[in-house]
């Protein structure tokens, strides 16, 4: 299991009319880091080959993130077979778990736009 991981800076643009990170943010951050982490791990010729759709997404609010602060990306792929992945991202603050997302992934071929068995030397890198 590789894990890959960023770090963010909450922005005035990230809160909502609470002035806490707008749950879409959340959704975006988990998106974003997932993209991340794909393009980082694979090659020129798999990212023109292939791609990822977002199938169903799950995320547990725990703790509230407010502007200025450092928010931790971390994700990893915790089972890759047949045609689907599940990825996890945990959302971070100083350590504190603040969010924690599982998201179910199809992957897909960029030619035919229909889903592909995900071949084993991509199983093997994540």
């Amino acid at each position: 299991m590789k894990i890959h991981q960023t770090q963010i800076l909450v922005t005035k643009e990230d809160l909502d009319q609470n002035n806490h990170v707008n749950n879409i943010r959340y959704v975006k951050w988990v998106n974003d880091i997932a993209i991340s982490h794909w393009e980082t791990e694979v090659s020129t010729t798999v990212l023109d080959q292939y791609f990822w759709v977002m199938l169903s997404h799950n995320i547990e609010y725990k703790h509230q993130i407010l502007l200025g602060e450092t928010v931790t990306l971390k994700t990893y792929v915790k089972s890759c077979e047949g045609l689907f992945s599940i990825r996890i991202v945990e959302i971070l603050v100083d350590k504190k778990l603040c969010a924690y997302s599982e998201t179910k992934w199809c992957f897909m071929n960029s030619k035919t736009l229909k889903p592909n068995r995900i071949p084993q030397e991509i199983i093997d890198l994540f």
